[in-house]
């Protein structure tokens, strides 16, 4: 068994797409019509199709996972973040951790939850 990496359910595969490449440099792998493979092991499959396999409705900002990456010049990214997407709503401003890793949390466009830190 192998470990391929993970789902994230969005509104627009499309715009989910053009957020993880703009902010991650995600690329495309593959698109099967509202499931789309990126690059480093991240699947987005639009919530239409989720909510019909399931038959359960999603919870967006559920809070209950996230999505983490590492960013060396992490003030950087928040400008970067701040001038792409001004709408986008933070768990938290960039702060540090008391051993001295410095991260910003946030929402994707889909309520997806991302920590963006400074290599440990």
């Amino acid at each position: 068994m192998k470990y391929k990496g993970t789902l994230l359910v969005v509104k627009d595969c499309g715009r989910a797409l053009k957020f993880y490449h703009d902010m991650f440099g995600l690329q495309l792998l593959q698109d099967n019509d509202g499931n789309m493979e990126l690059t480093d092991g991240v699947y987005l499959q639009e919530a239409e199709y989720w909510e019909k396999f399931l038959e359960k409705s999603i919870t967006p900002r559920s809070n209950s996972t996230e999505l983490y990456f590492e960013e060396a010049d992490i003030e950087a990214f928040v400008e970067k973040l701040q001038k792409l997407y001004p709408e986008t709503e933070f768990v938290n401003r960039l702060m540090t951790h008391s051993w001295g890793q410095r991260v910003v949390r946030f929402y994707d466009p889909d309520g997806n939850l991302i920590e963006v830190g400074t290599p440990v």
